[in-house]
């Protein structure tokens, strides 16, 4: 076979493809003028995916397959043997306002021939005969784009105000807490200094004095390891030792009790100290010690919410992806649990989390971050969906034969219809509502996935149990 340009299509032949159908005889010409018919052998590579756009082809014998890139690998889009099937340059007529590249790769399976028009004449043809209908679909094309812009910032900005309530929420809580602790601890300090004073004035031998500063460090030591008390064991031993102080005449015994029986400290321990510091001493002892033992419970408690607000910025910081580079090795649980941790309040007290996750999980190479948004994506689709009342499944598995890591998100609400799951990835298309979802979660999710990380996204979905699978390959499949 000749390859290349070879000769002028005949009038006849442009008038039986359906593109051309409909010109006159003047546009028919108008069309031969400009156009080339080309031959190629099978396997011919017409145009890559991303070079600029500059020919129209149009089928007239063989076969054409179309491709997208995906990953490190290729997808077919369609493959056709219909005489006019067209390809390449098809937005030339748009102009600079998209940008001129081919949006997938063509070649031909079969020996054929084609019939190619260079990228600006197309264009000049299409502006010139058909001015109105240019403009309706450079309209419908360009305001697609520009609509899917929007509402996909829209998308980002409510995924934004979702995870500030919820942060606000959960920092809320141990600050909150570190603050009473801290009005609480300034009392018990001056209290302290107030005993101090007391102890200190003289009346207390140094070997009496010495022995309650032993108890004070053997009794923090004691309160350090106690047990857990369920609430009904806490209770009686609370009853049990404000029964034994009241025995022993110290005023307000069971408010000391309250302070005691949590701390794990019991009548023989109550006892103990009166044997250490004899019965002149043992009241002030006592109370001595609880301010003591108050002291180190509410440090204890001021250090567990500073811990706990520590804890929150670093699932920030790693869910942002603040402070790392943008394609790395990626543990996609930690990116699970960061996302949990984002959404704690969102989720409430109705539903429960299963975390189902494989020992010694492999690393990924990934975009962190923007796996990140899938799992917010996917969450939040399942926490929506079980309306407060349920089970959310987080489930990783490694899949050898695949060579990749899977990750499944599971809810136990009502499900998604079989005839709606062939439809949940296209963008704007939601099942949520009016006003409560843009149809974008899923579409963004999709193309983060599969186009971004070479993987892929699917659902099975059944009433009670909805899974959306995400397979992320464990050779980098980087998409720029």
């Amino acid at each position: 076979m000749t390859e290349g340009v070879v000769e002028r299509i005949s009038t006849e032949e442009l008038r039986g493809l359906f593109l051309f159908e409909q010109l006159g005889e003047a546009k028919l010409a108008a069309v031969q003028g400009i156009a080339r018919v080309e031959e190629h052998a099978a396997g011919t590579a017409l145009y890559t995916e991303g070079e600029p756009a500059t020919c129209f082809y149009v089928l007239l014998e063989g076969e054409l397959l179309l491709t997208r890139r995906v990953g490190s690998g290729e997808v077919e889009i369609t493959r056709s043997s219909q005489r006019g099937a067209y390809c390449g340059a098809t937005a030339a007529w748009v102009g600079e306002r998209l940008p001129q590249v081919y949006m997938n790769s063509g070649r031909l399976t079969a020996d054929g021939r084609l019939l190619v028009l260079d990228a600006a004449d197309f264009a000049g043809l299409v502006r010139a005969w058909f001015p109105m209908g240019m403009h309706l679909l450079e309209g419908l094309v360009i305001g697609s784009r520009n609509t899917e812009e929007r509402v996909s910032q829209r998308e980002r900005l409510l995924a934004l105000g979702q995870l500030s309530a919820g942060l606000t929420h959960e920092l809320n809580n141990p600050a909150a807490a570190a603050v009473r602790a801290t009005a609480s601890l300034r009392e018990r300090v001056a209290g302290m200094r107030h005993k101090l004073a007391m102890l200190a004035d003289g009346h207390i031998a140094p070997a009496a004095l010495m022995r309650i500063v032993d108890l004070q460090e053997a009794t923090v030591e004691r309160a350090a390891k106690a047990a857990r008390l369920s609430p009904m064991e806490l209770s009686d031993l609370e009853d049990e030792v404000g029964d034994h102080l009241e025995a022993l005449g110290v005023m307000g015994p069971y408010d000391l009790a309250a302070v005691f029986a949590p701390a794990g400290l019991d009548v023989a321990w109550v006892d103990g100290v009166g044997d250490a510091v004899g019965p002149g001493l043992h009241e002030p002892a006592l109370r001595w010690l609880a301010y003591t033992v108050e002291t180190e419970q509410l440090m204890r408690e001021i250090e567990d919410a500073t811990e706990r607000i520590s804890t929150l910025l670093g699932a920030v910081r790693q869910y942002s992806q603040m402070d790392r580079a943008p394609y790395e090795d990626t543990d996609v649980v930690e990116g699970l649990e960061s996302t949990l941790a984002m959404f704690a309040a969102k989720r409430g007290d109705g539903i429960r989390v299963v975390r189902d996750y494989a020992p010694d999980l492999p690393r990924v190479p990934a975009y962190t971050g923007e796996l990140n948004q899938v799992w917010t994506n996917l969450i939040h689709n399942a926490v929506q969906a079980m309306e407060g009342r349920g089970t959310l499944t987080l489930r990783t598995r490694l899949d050898e034969a695949g060579g990749c890591v899977v990750v499944e998100v599971c809810d136990t609400g009502p499900g998604v219809p079989p005839e709606l799951q062939r439809r949940i990835f296209e963008p704007f298309f939601t099942t949520k509502p009016v006003g409560e979802g843009t149809g974008l979660g899923l579409d963004i999710s999709f193309r983060i996935v599969v186009q971004r990380h070479g993987g892929d996204l699917r659902v099975e979905s059944v009433p009670g149990d909805t899974r959306f699978v995400v397979a992320l390959p464990l050779q980098g499949a980087r998409v720029s």
